[in-house]
């Protein structure tokens, strides 16, 4: 058992500002567990790295917020000054500041949380699963003939859709397929339609479509039934629900995700009168070469006959009026077949502007974005072992400091009765009391003797 505490001082362990800030971080964050907190907005920052910084406030007290942009991404719309929002995340230390902060990994407004959590619950659950994989979406047809729309025929929406296509690429046939888009009888009437359209009609895309409205307007877009049934569709489906701000699950489980409804309808079709003018432009080249060909033939024919009037002689007039038929003839045939060759390169022209179409290089832009993932994904996990070793040096840097495990080690700290530690045998009289802490329980004692400078028990007197 080791004796007495001697005068001697203590050494001291001295930490950099650095240091301590990383402590105070690690006793945060682990101590405290991922917490909701309610307040309202204020002093927000966008910058152009796409994070968010700012402080969520109330009556009397705020506090300091990042959210950063893998985070913040799909929160739509996106927060405002004023606004009395719910967040999610880990109180912490910012040490570059000295300041306490939240890292915000969730935020949803005040008062539709429960929607919105759902919301958030299915999409990660279906993204899991790969219901929203990027290697499913399938390429809409370039020029399709034929269209079908599953939407209210009583709203907006089938009348901008409708005026869009009919302006755009009026060739196509549109078949309505009527449903309700709102209320509890709307998602099963959507999931029966995309089911049964492809059958009714040959269709070559489905747009799928409604106007704009509230959380709970646009939910029965947000229904696991509605998703499946968009993936199950035979053909692909083109979503337009709500307005550019509004964003469903089932804008995520479609081929093609348009902002409005009629942005649906302009992406699914090609513009006519951009085709029409390429049409025209290739024909009026054609024909002006077919001309200025006609012309110069013409002028050759002019020539020859004034030569053979030159020469008259009536047997030469013969046989060169004779050659002249043929090179006539021959001349027809020329132009006939030239003619024949500039459609066929026409035909291949059109081929070509059709399989250099942009949809058709997105697979390879698909795969591009899905190996950056998983570049990302690599750096985060080293980036993850990297702070974990820095907790566990943290961890050991916090348990050489903790006094437990020093008196763990046979070691006391002795109190005087008005609980101030004892460094020298002067500061006690015999006949004092004092406590005596141990690593386990304390013991009360009293002073028979102080002495200096010895140590160990008085001899025995027997």
């Amino acid at each position: 058992m080791p004796g007495p505490v001697t005068g001697e001082a203590p050494q001291r362990t001295i930490h950099t500002v650095s240091e301590l800030a990383e402590i105070l971080r690690g006793l945060l964050e682990d101590s405290l567990p991922n917490l909701w907190v309610q307040g309202e907005i204020s002093n927000l920052a966008k910058p152009a790295s796409g994070h968010w910084y700012f402080t969520l406030k109330d009556a009397q007290a705020q506090l300091r917020c990042a959210m950063f942009r893998n985070a913040n991404f799909y929160i739509r719309p996106p927060p405002a000054n004023g606004d009395a929002v719910l967040i999610r995340g880990k109180v912490g230390i910012y040490a570059a500041r000295g300041e306490l902060q939240m890292i915000v990994d969730h935020m949803e407004p005040a008062g539709t949380g429960a929607l919105l959590r759902a919301f958030e619950a299915l999409k990660a659950r279906l993204a899991a699963e790969g219901l929203f994989d990027a290697g499913l979406k399938r390429p809409l047809p370039p020029a399709p003939r034929r269209i079908g729309l599953i939407t209210s025929a009583s709203g907006a929406a089938v009348h901008d859709v409708l005026t869009t296509l009919a302006r755009r690429w009026p060739l196509a046939e549109v078949f309505l397929y009527p449903v309700p888009v709102q209320g509890a009888e709307a998602p099963p009437a959507i999931v029966r339609a995309l089911a049964e359209l492809p059958g009714r009609a040959p269709v070559d895309l489905v747009l799928l479509v409604r106007g704009g409205g509230s959380l709970e307007d646009l939910w029965a877009f947000n229904e696991e039934a509605v998703a499946r049934a968009i993936r199950a569709c035979a053909v692909p489906v083109v979503s337009g629900v709500g307005h550019e701000i509004d964003v469903t699950i089932a804008d995520f489980a479609a081929d093609l995700r348009a902002a409005t409804p009629t942005a649906a309808a302009e992406l699914a079709t090609p513009d006519v009168a951009e085709w029409t003018a390429r049409i025209e432009g290739i024909g009026g080249t054609l024909q002006a070469a077919m001309q200025r060909r006609l012309e110069r033939a013409a002028q050759q024919l002019a020539r020859s006959q004034a030569r053979l009037q030159m020469l008259h002689p009536g047997r030469r007039l013969q046989e060169r009026a004779q050659r002249l038929d043929e090179l006539d003839q021959r001349l027809r045939h020329a132009w006939t077949a030239r003619l024949r060759a500039q459609r066929e390169r026409l035909h291949g022209q059109a081929g070509r502007l059709l399989r250099a179409n942009p949809s058709q290089a997105l697979p390879g832009e698909q795969r591009h974005v899905e190996a950056l993932a998983t570049l990302l994904r690599g750096r985060m996990q080293s980036l993850l072992l990297e702070r974990g070793a820095r907790l566990d040096r943290a961890q050991a840097l916090l348990d050489s400091l903790n006094p437990q495990a020093v008196l763990g080690r046979g070691y006391a700290i002795v109190r005087d009765e008005q609980g101030a530690v004892l460094r020298d045998a002067a500061q006690v009289r015999p006949g004092a009391a004092i406590e005596a802490r141990l690593a386990r329980g304390s013991l009360i004692a009293e002073v028979k003797e102080s002495r200096r400078g010895e140590t160990g028990f008085p001899p025995s007197r027997e």
